[in-house]
């Protein structure tokens, strides 16, 4: 991805705007639902007003073992929330108002600041550093405290509409009680619990709300760029957990997903989704929302292969399940993006070619105008792209397998340029099957959940090898 120099535009802008503020947090629980709104404030001069939703019909627990134990969660969600609207300014100057954190806290957000958006700090060549990129001044004395709260052993699934969600919803989906949770729901996600058997209303519906002020400062030049959304996704499965009484939330995110983007940085485009994030974030939880909530991601042990490998086994998903963030708002796969690319490339050691063409809506290795993405993915290119794709190992050894099931004379233009590549004569040596039936030791599952990945898997490799 092109970066383009803004640190002039960012030192203007610090100047212009030299404090932000988070005013406070409204919150009411009516007959339609929970209503939150939080008050942001742009150093007087623009006041954003982002809003959540969670309709009435999502599983509710009776108002009174709720209302009086939303103000930490919301408050926190807020934290999260304010990310997106500072970035437009980078005030250096960062004021917290509704109720006071702790030094660890102040570390702990500063940090999750700083390392959640090194995407957009590095595509605008904002030179900065975890020390002097912002300052925060907590205003209120008003502490908050971790609470206890009685849960059951149902699990919250988010659900976004691609392949990994869809193999965490079918293997957990039967759970009882279990419920999926979308964010603004959209065709491929309510296709995919559909297919796994929920109704239109089986599920937990977040509508979240940006304040069309950004969107207006954006087009007018102010800084913009990648945010930690699955940060905020995690806050909000917090509250929940605690909205529903379902103890566990479980995500669907990789042990690949700690690559970083940028090779000998802390860059990572997923970095929210990794390891690392899971490990602080579930500390912190515990340490200051409620130590009874048990937030995890199922499929941490495993590699893009492995889910892929999942997946191509779950063909009733194959139609409806979309990844692509530029065909989100028209559900579809918009064939030129690194996201389509890279589910094409692992999933192809998996699924025939005409069923891929029919996934997709065209052969992808026999595009031309792919070649750039191409070389991103295989790391024969200095960067990755910025989107949540798998290692440059996962795609190598993919494009290797892929390779050995079809016949090289008739290979596509893609498959055919890596044949004769260096990185085919690095990777081609290495054991697919050794590679799909390692597992991570980094995860956070109890024995309960990890039991049901090593059963399935050891079923898998008989099948593989028989």
């Amino acid at each position: 991805m092109a970066r383009s120099s803004r640190q002039s535009t960012f030192l203007e802008l610090r100047e212009k705007y030299p404090f932000f503020v988070f005013e406070k947090q409204e919150y009411s629980l009516t007959k339609q639902g929970l209503q939150i709104r939080f008050t942001f404030n742009l150093a007087d001069q623009y006041h954003f007003y982002p809003s959540i939703f969670m309709p009435r019909n999502s599983g509710f627990l009776p108002d009174h073992k709720i209302i009086d134990h939303l103000d930490n969660i919301i408050f926190n969600l807020g934290m999260i929330e304010l990310i997106s609207y500072w970035k437009a300014a980078c005030s250096p100057r960062l004021v917290i108002k509704p109720f006071a954190l702790s030094r660890e806290q102040v570390a702990w957000w500063k940090n999750l600041y700083f390392l959640g958006l090194g995407e957009f700090f590095y595509l605008n060549s904002i030179d900065v550093s975890v020390e002097n990129f912002m300052h925060m001044e907590v205003a209120s004395t008003t502490a908050l405290r971790s609470e206890k709260f009685i849960l059951d052993e149902a699990v919250i699934i988010p659900v976004g509409g691609g392949k990994d969600s869809a193999v965490t919803l079918e293997l957990l989906g039967n759970r009882p009680g279990s419920i999926p949770l979308i964010m603004n729901p959209r065709g491929a996600s309510l296709a995919t619990i559909a297919a796994k058997g929920f109704s239109q209303n089986q599920f937990f519906e977040i509508q979240r709300t940006i304040d069309p002020t950004l969107l207006r400062l954006n087009e007018q030049g102010f800084l913009n760029g990648h945010t930690p959304f699955s940060a905020l996704l995690a806050f909000i499965t917090a509250l929940s957990a605690i909205v529903t009484g379902h103890r566990h939330v479980a995500l669907s995110n990789e042990s690949s997903a700690n690559e970083a983007t940028i090779e000998g940085t802390e860059i990572n485009h997923q970095y929210s989704k990794s390891f690392k994030f899971e490990s602080d974030f579930r500390d912190y939880v515990s340490r200051w929302i409620s130590e009874d909530i048990n937030y995890f991601s199922f499929l941490r042990p495993l590699n893009e292969l492995q889910i892929a490998f999942l997946f191509s086994r779950l063909s009733q998903y194959h139609k409806v399940f979309k990844s692509c963030n530029a065909g989100s708002k028209t559900d579809s796969w918009c064939g030129h993006c690194p996201k389509c690319l890279f589910t094409c490339i692992i999933l192809s050691p998996f699924i025939e070619e005409e069923q891929l063409t029919g996934i997709f809506g065209k052969d992808l290795f026999a595009d031309v105008s792919l070649k750039p993405i191409f070389d991103q993915l295989t790391g024969m290119a200095e960067e990755k792209p910025f989107d949540c794709v798998g290692t440059v190992n996962e795609v190598n050894v993919a494009l290797c397998e892929t390779i050995r099931h079809r016949e090289a004379a008739e290979l596509p233009f893609l498959l055919k340029y890596y044949l004769n590549s260096s990185a085919f004569m690095q990777y081609s040596q290495v054991d697919f099957t050794s590679e799909l039936f390692q597992f991570s030791s980094e995860h956070h599952l109890s024995p309960e959940f990890s039991v049901i990945i090593g059963e399935l898997f050891d079923r898998g490799n008989s099948e593989f090898n028989g």
